[in-house]
């Protein structure tokens, strides 16, 4: 059994997709690289198999009719045998260094007869055009060098959170948990690290850079214009987030402050989107999300629109939807996402 199980979904990817799949080969055999050509037109197709004949005990192409971003996921997590599971977008790559650390530290588990439900390292915003590069870093919330629980964790701030590239799943946990990310749809990344976390018990924090996540392209789906286009599926994944995982179900008061933290970030984006947008049609769509929010959880309904973002984003009028995008334009700057 391979260490690392990683998955690459690729449409329309060959202007980039040979540097992420690079920086991943030097795993050398104890990974396996899942390919997954989603129905691409380009010659995504021909630069996986001839990877995958190149380097036939590491890579594996597989084709699949277009499905989306999340279809091209659930495609990998069920081929693959590696005992922990990564997902790498084709536009992303790794830090050489910081891989080596990481899958030393996951031969360590095997050797010390241990594992982990969920492995965090950093990420880099390769921001194109920006000088400084932004790091999403953890130290400052989860403890260094040892497995820990939910409840050894501290108070994340609030441009902070965990992310797909944050993470790498134990494969077995991601089988097991009813992980079905919706087909034709943007933005389940958000999904595929919120679902499982109910299941995670035993985490392990490595303070490295790791994951470099590029932002820049004009078609990117991050890029703020082709979001405010697509923001019905911003939605979509925002209430499935509500539905897949009630927060009173969870033993955990640290994992659920964690989960309400992440949801109160995605539907303060929503929301910011559905204004941004200008459209009349959509500031009723953002009133129509928190009426959703409140007829599922009342609760969670209170903390999100009560808190100082929930309060900041529904700011009435059009002078207060002004002051609204201005705080967002300035937490973009903090943060440093698109």
């Amino acid at each position: 059994m391979k260490l690392l199980s990683i998955v690459i979904p690729c449409y329309n990817s060959e202007e980039y997709m040979s540097y992420c799949i690079e920086s991943l080969l030097v795993g050398g055999e104890q990974v396996e690289l899942l390919i997954i050509n989603d129905g691409s037109v380009d010659n995504t197709a021909e630069i996986a198999d001839q990877y995958e004949k190149l380097y036939p005990t590491i890579v594996k192409a597989i084709h699949q009719e277009n499905g989306g971003h999340g279809e091209a996921v659930n495609t990998g997590i069920r081929h693959a045998s590696g005992r922990y599971l990564k997902v790498v977008d084709s536009d992303d790559w790794v830090d050489t260094r910081a891989y080596l650390k990481i899958l030393k530290k996951l031969n360590d588990f095997l050797v010390e007869a241990t594992s982990v439900d969920m492995i965090i390292s950093n990420f880099v915003y390769e921001k194109e055009g920006a000088k400084y590069k932004k790091v999403m870093k953890y130290e400052n919330v989860l403890p260094e060098g040892v497995i820990f629980t939910w409840e050894d964790i501290g108070q994340f701030r609030k441009g902070q959170y965990i992310l797909m590239h944050s993470v790498i799943y134990r494969t077995q946990l991601l089988k097991d948990c009813g992980l079905e990310l919706p087909k034709h749809t943007f933005y389940v990344d958000n999904l595929y690290v919120y679902k499982p976390l109910e299941r995670v018990k035993k985490i392990f924090y490595m303070n490295v850079d790791f994951y470099r996540y590029f932002i820049g392209r004009e078609d990117q789906s991050v890029n703020e214009k082709v979001m405010i286009k697509r923001v019905d599926q911003q939605i979509k994944v925002n209430k499935l987030m509500i539905d897949l995982v009630p927060l009173d179900n969870l033993e955990s008061p640290k994992l659920r402050q964690y989960m309400r933290h992440h949801l109160e970030i995605v539907t303060v984006v929503s929301a910011i989107l559905l204004i941004r947008s200008g459209e009349q049609e959509n500031l009723l769509k953002k009133k129509q999300l928190w009426k959703y929010i409140k007829d599922k959880d009342p609760v969670l309904y209170n903390d999100l629109r009560y808190g100082i973002l929930g309060h900041t984003i529904n700011l009435p009028g059009r002078v207060g939807r002004k002051i609204s995008i201005s705080a967002y334009k300035i937490s973009q700057k903090l943060v440093g996402f698109n």
